[in-house]
């Protein structure tokens, strides 16, 4: 039996078994959202990781500046408004008044000025906007003021940016935290509380309605901007990683959302006329196999391109969404399907005719000897570990000396953390995903940064690809951006700080008589049950 017929026949006999009870004395259930969140939680604090499931857990804890639509402008969300002076280099923006933490302290500028600059030190974009800010000060406790070298027009758009590592603001105690350690508490002014005392990682994390939040008064809901109304007083993660057991709960209303059910779930659950599978966002999520570019065999360019006549991307990413081709995208580059900048430029490494072997008469010819690689990657969580077992199966054939280190999603993203050798426990190669907003420009781009020691994970030293981003956010218009985008694109491919494996729609299930569900990330905010 396959691994798809065994899950089909381990799902269906879970929908008609029992399954562990979730929770004893609970709240009625129209106040109550139940989910089965896409991985456990282990890390609090989201700027010290890009893990979609913390970063999640931020935007229901935190809030931000500026939010950003669904056409990714940026609108005011904790900011009360904006005056822009002497040319674009003085910015000073005003809280909203009002604002609160979840300890009941005001929200002042004294805490956000700390979180910006806490977030300029992690976030891609953050950095950036770091090399042109002058001074961040401190004006009064509802006004913070930007003086910068020059104009910065990306500004609110890098305040308001929602995946991953968002400019979140936390209280100036935990914002002094250096950003290269985890915060400990998880207090914000967010529309929900999270609960520490339920918190129980690898089994539930719990959120309450924070009775003290005004939504802003402007605009409609669309991805984190506009007013965030809460309708339910609880809701609740539970981690389940058996999909079947996942199944069974959605199927019987012990939860109503399932984040990340597998193809074959979902088929399962299609026959159900009370729940409903839909895209959770309506723009593909990227796939990545990254490669610690500081140790052997990876560190040598040629290694890294002679793996790529083996890439199919049409592998990978059937074994994340199944073999329905209207949900997955194959000669995806540098930028997510469907935005302006994604293009084809240098694209012929990934979509020409795929060769096993031609892959293996590159590596000979860059001088593999057998030298031990390790890939590492999760076992809990759909996509990266669809992904990573592809490409297990992959190094294999291409008679790689492979150390496949399977574990959990919370230790795979503190090992990827590590820059020791193999010999000394280190990583060679790794497969994540990102969401759309991370790759519809170089801004927010983690994987493409050529930044070296400051760089995401893998830590590529890539000149070129920092002066083509540089010169991006200079550029006048999109015919200009849409140019720099090509060659960035082309430099990459060459250069290979990683390789897209493909791009899917990322497939959520959830009762139908949930209602008002924001789309792009599981947002928390609007929803409510009919």
């Amino acid at each position: 039996m396959n691994r798809r017929d065994l899950l089909r026949a381990t799902a269906a006999a879970g929908a008609a078994s029992a399954f562990p009870r979730f929770a004893t004395a609970q709240a009625p259930q129209n106040r109550v959202l139940k989910m089965v969140p896409q991985a456990n939680l282990t890390s609090l604090d989201p700027i010290w990781t890009t893990a979609n499931i913390t970063r999640n857990h931020g935007h229901m804890i935190y809030d931000s500046l500026y939010g950003l639509d669904a056409n990714f402008a940026p609108q005011p969300q904790m900011a009360e408004g904006h005056v822009v002076e002497n040319d674009g280099k003085t910015v000073t923006i005003t809280l909203r008044q009002g604002l609160k933490f979840h300890d009941g302290e005001p929200v002042r500028a004294q805490d956000a000025v700390p979180s910006i600059n806490r977030w300029m030190k992690r976030n891609p974009f953050g950095q950036k906007l770091g090399t042109v800010v002058e001074t961040l000060t401190v004006v009064d406790d509802r006004r913070l003021r930007f003086t910068l070298k020059r104009p910065f027009p990306l500004l609110f758009k890098a305040l308001g940016q929602v995946s991953n590592s968002p400019a979140f603001i936390m209280p100036q105690r935990l914002a002094e935290t250096d950003p290269f350690q985890q915060v400990r508490e998880a207090i914000g002014s967010g529309p929900f509380k999270f609960k520490a005392d339920e918190f129980n990682s690898g089994s539930l994390v719990v959120y309450e309605k924070f009775a003290d939040y005004v939504p802003t008064p402007n605009g409609t809901p669309s991805l984190t901007a506009g007013p965030k109304i809460v309708h339910f007083d609880r809701v609740e993660w539970n981690i389940i990683t058996d999909a079947s057991t996942a199944a069974a709960a959605l199927q019987t209303g012990e939860i109503d959302w399932y984040e990340q059910p597998p193809p074959e779930i979902q088929m399962l659950l299609k026959r159900n006329r009370g729940i409903s599978i839909e895209a959770i966002d309506p723009l593909p999520l990227t796939g990545i196999m990254r490669f610690n570019h500081l140790h052997a065999p990876f560190n040598d360019k040629k290694m890294r391109q002679a793996i790529l006549p083996a890439i199919s991307q049409e592998d990978f990413m059937q074994a994340v969404v199944g073999t329905d081709a209207s949900i997955y995208r194959t000669g995806v580059g540098l930028f997510t399907p469907g935005t302006p900048l994604a293009n084809d430029a240098g694209m012929e490494a990934l979509t020409g005719p795929r060769s096993i072997d031609r892959a293996k008469a590159l590596m000979r010819e860059a001088g593999y000897t057998n030298q031990l690689m390790r890939l590492i990657g999760p076992t809990d969580i759909l996509a990266p570990s669809a992904m990573t077992q592809v490409g297990a199966d992959l190094v294999r054939r291409l008679g790689f000396n492979a150390d496949i280190a399977l574990s959990d999603w919370g230790t795979t993203v503190t090992r990827r953390a590590s820059r020791e050798p193999v010999a000394r426990n280190g990583w060679s190669m790794l497969f994540t995903s990102f969401s759309s907003v991370d790759f519809s420009d170089p801004a927010a781009h983690f994987p493409m940064r050529g930044n070296g020691a400051n760089a995401w994970f893998g830590w590529p030293t890539v000149p070129k690809l920092e002066e083509l981003r540089d010169a991006w956010f200079d550029a006048p218009d999109l015919a200009t951006e849409q140019r720099l985008a090509r060659e960035m694109q082309t430099v990459a491919m060459d250069e290979v700080p990683y390789v897209p494996v493909g791009a899917y729609l990322s497939m959520t299930a959830i009762k139908k008589n949930l209602t008002g569900r924001v789309p792009g990330l599981a947002i928390f905010w609007n929803i409510r049950r009919s």
